[in-house]
């Protein structure tokens, strides 16, 4: 039977279940990529689970997000990283070499390969055929100490691209595009994959910028084929040996289809505060501007920065303009100054920031209140830039250059110039000095975990009572993000590997006094949502925080998917609505009643609660692995409940559990 990019991936990486939409499954996994936001989480796991040495082929620890030193807690943290990365036989990516997922991309990425990744935009190792997935870090651990993933089969969405794109629209704009027609949740439950003759016109790096925001569709992965533009990447960074090429079968079909012409694509910006917020760039042509950012993972590649460069060249940027240059990595900081690109944007008037992600994760560059910031990133949610009442839109290099040298959105066709051909290098430098790889197994044991003050070991949490009443602590709407539950940004992320502290910034955006009425309630709350709640950000302290305080059930009309596996993972139980309008019955301070909580779990999807004395019925889209795990009080206890064998060797076959789906 005809396959496939996506089915191949997953069948030859299958190891429990039937690969059918809604079912679970457990696939092997060959790397793994962590950050320094989420991978202090992921290292105190290993330790809380005994690891002695990974198990998978290769995991990468990067150092990318928290680089501001203003104190002590990130450059403790940064020698915490590296210890146990000396510890755990990882390799070590060192603060300033790059954006973890151009960098993995470059020097360790291969078609045909899994990697799950503590960060949402794990996704974008999709470009080159890898089945590449975002998780919490406490996947992350676990896949590291041999277990499979386990997710649920999504449908395959094939999107086919022809024609090619005209000139002053670039990558972006086709993912811009698929946000413009689908929202935040049309990726909900899918792999995209990408296929058709439009793809001969588009680089990997391209094709990286279109499957690193697949994750702001809330898909769970973006696949493209191993073709010969990967085949001419990989030759172009000094890895051709490790080229495989994967294409789908002659004949291969796919659950849903999607075609877009390329060429009838235009430039396109996603308006505060929501990467879904799509509209034509002319449309909102005019609007002030007065901080332009260009970098991170969603436009990385060296003709991303190139093509700014080129467009200023020779012209000062507008006067109110701020014009903020993060280069994705080193190896493509030192390209841009091989081709004179470096010079041209410092003399248009740009800052040249550290590689890294920065301003993307709230890490400096904070915009003023209210001044609209165009921002060639993948996200725009309130709050994430760091500054609490922002005005930041997602675009592509090229509108961003023209708002810089007009100080007013502008459509780029709209310019006095022809559009630069920007010509690149036929390879790419290649700088692996930042790079450390794994101690030998026997020095690797001898190291001694470095704990600054600022790291405090996991939590231990209880099991989930049988009988609860929890009452609603906060009640929110739709399309929550994990930015919303647990801030990013200078202020919060030095505190990621301290979590009684950074608990204090729970739902600060939405409630500043979630974190202390939590506390009035030793025997735990409930928060109650709307649609796709928990969208974004792959980051388990938006979890384990609020868990901490007491949370013990959420209850939404729909979860997004890397949030929904993560409450289960730390104990927290998610309920949806059988009926979603009863949403409009509960209101903060209601008290939700539930009772016999292991039968009915256990028993089947439906889970009866009391309202005031009136039932509310809810059901939950746990699979039975799952059921037991969040009854255990998460996956951490249940594993320790079980002795230190892999799941893999101790878990019962999940060929015939319920169907599960949740968003995203």
């Amino acid at each position: 039977m005809a396959q496939n990019v996506a089915q191949k991936l997953i069948n030859s990486h299958l190891v429990s279940g039937t690969a059918e939409p809604g079912h679970e499954i457990g696939l092997s996994i060959d790397q793994t990529l962590t950050q320094d936001a989420t991978g202090t989480m992921v290292m105190l796991e290993l330790e809380a689970l005994g690891l002695d040495r990974v198990e998978t082929d290769l995991s990468v620890q990067y150092v990318d997000h928290n680089l501001l030193q203003t104190d002590e807690k990130n450059p403790e943290d940064h020698h915490f990283l590296q210890s146990a990365a000396q510890r755990y036989g990882l390799w070590f990516s060192k603060p300033g070499n790059g954006v973890s997922h151009p960098v993995h991309q470059a020097r360790f990425g291969r078609p045909g390969t899994t990697m799950i990744g503590s960060d949402s935009h794990t996704c974008a190792a999709g470009a080159i055929g890898m089945l590449a997935i975002g998780v919490g870090g406490l996947e992350i651990a676990m896949a590291m100490a041999g277990d499979p993933l386990y997710v649920q089969m999504p449908e395959v969405w094939g999107v086919e691209l022809t024609g090619k794109l005209p000139d002053w629209v670039s990558a972006k704009d086709v993912i811009l595009e698929m946000l413009r027609r689908h929202g935040v949740k049309g990726g909900a439950g899918r792999i995209i994959e990408y296929h058709g003759e439009g793809l001969k016109h588009l680089t990997a790096m391209d094709r990286h910028v279109i499957a690193n925001m697949g994750a702001e569709l809330g898909a769970t992965t973006s696949v493209f084929p191993a073709d010969e533009a990967i085949q001419e990447f990989f030759t172009a960074v000094g890895r051709p040996d490790d080229f495989t090429e994967l294409l789908a079968d002659e004949g291969a079909t796919y659950d849903l289809e999607e075609h877009i012409d390329l060429s009838t694509v235009e430039p396109l910006i996603a308006m505060p505060s929501s990467p879904g917020n799509v509209v034509p760039v002319r449309e909102a042509a005019g609007e002030d501007v007065f901080q332009v950012v260009v970098g991170s993972s969603a436009n990385p590649g060296l003709r991303d920065f190139a093509v700014v460069a080129e467009i200023l060249k020779g012209q000062q940027s507008h006067d109110q303009v701020s014009l903020d240059i993060n280069p994705s990595s080193r190896e493509i900081l030192m390209d841009l100054t091989k081709g004179g690109w470096t010079f041209d944007l410092i003399g248009s008037g740009a800052r040249i920031h550290q590689s890294g992600c920065m301003g993307c994760i709230g890490m400096g560059q904070a915009p003023a209140v209210g001044r609209n910031s165009l921002r060639t990133m993948p996200r725009n949610f309130p709050g994430r830039s760091g500054t609490d009442e922002d005005a930041v839109w997602l675009c592509s290099p090229e509108t961003a250059a023209a708002a810089a040298l007009t100080g007013k959105i502008t459509d780029p066709r709209d310019l006095e110039m022809d559009y630069p051909q920007v010509q690149l290098p036929e390879t790419y430098t290649v700088n692996t000095d930042m790079l450390l790889p794994p101690l030998p197994e026997t020095e690797a044991r001898e190291v001694e975990l470095v704990k600054g003050t600022n790291i405090k070991s996991l939590p231990e949490f209880d099991k989930l009572p049988d009988d609860i009443d929890v009452p609603v602590l906060l009640r929110v709407g739709d399309d929550v993000s994990t930015d919303e539950i647990m801030p990013a940004g200078s202020r919060v992320l030095p505190y990621r590997s301290n979590i009684p502290k950074i608990a204090e910034f729970t739902y600060i955006q939405v409630d500043e006094t979630y974190a202390t009425r939590a506390l009035d309630f030793p025997g735990g709350h409930s928060i109650v949502g709307g649609d796709n709640y928990g969208q974004g950000s792959s980051r388990e302290h938006a979890v384990i925080a609020p868990r901490h305080l007491g949370l013990r059930v959420v209850i939404a009309k729909s979860f997004a998917r890397i949030h929904w596996q993560n409450l289960a993972n730390f104990g927290v139980l998610p309920l949806e609505f059988a009926h979603p309008e009863d949403y409009d019955r509960i209101g903060r301070d209601d008290v939700i009643e539930l009772s016999g909580l292991r039968d009915a779990l256990q028993q089947g999807n439906t889970v009866t609660a009391e309202l005031e004395g009136e039932p509310l019925e809810l059901r939950h889209r746990l699979s039975d692995r799952q059921v037991e795990m969040v009854l255990a009080g998460g996956r951490i206890p249940q594993r320790a409940a079980q002795g230190t064998g892999s799941e893999s060797d101790t878990a019962e076959p999940h060929e015939d559990i319920k169907p599960a789906q949740p968003e995203g």
